[in-house]
């Protein structure tokens, strides 16, 4: 999908669906140091290319993110080759490839992950995003999330907005 080499995503709805599949395998990487990162970028002019998936890699468990529409994520395990170019974009006017650099993720790097968490976007009134679920990751000087950014993967620094309900994984 996307040209990416290795990626097969399947996508799910709603917290109890990615807690179900992916929550027993996510909690197992606190004690793990973040030692790469990767997202893909325009080798035009360097733009962040956010609907393709962000891959963490903890000492060499590598998790790949994605979300797509308005309520679907798809995390992945070990499955992307970043070393492979990304293919099929002839038709368009820019070249994706794989970068490992972002300065909101670079500041985590190198640190021990201290907690994973599944935040449920549950806002006081209802909106488009009602019930999506981004991927928490905290470490000892912060943390980050990765959310759906309606269609596209968002990744926000710091606390996370009040009207996520966060559920820990342990």
């Amino acid at each position: 999908m996307l040209g990416i080499s290795g990626f097969s995503p399947t996508f799910l709805v709603g917290l109890e669906a990615v807690r179900d599949t992916h929550g027993p395998r996510l909690a197992t990487l606190p004690g793990r140091r973040l030692t790469s990162f990767a997202i893909v970028r325009f080798a035009e002019d360097g733009e962040w290319f956010a609907d393709c998936p962000v891959i963490l890699d903890f000492d060499g468990v590598r998790v790949e993110i994605c979300h797509w529409k308005l309520d679907e994520l798809s995390i992945g395990w070990n499955t992307i080759d970043t070393s492979a170019p990304i293919t099929d974009w002839e038709w368009y006017e820019l070249t994706p490839v794989w970068s490992g650099d972002d300065e909101r993720l670079e500041a985590f790097a190198g640190q021990e992950l201290r907690e994973v968490a599944l935040l449920e976007w549950r806002p006081s009134c209802y909106d488009l995003a009602y019930g999506t679920v981004a991927v928490e990751f905290v470490f000892d000087t912060g943390g980050f999330l990765i959310a759906n950014a309606l269609d596209e993967n968002g990744i926000e620094l710091g606390t996370p907005h009040p009207e996520f309900a966060r559920h820990r994984l342990a």
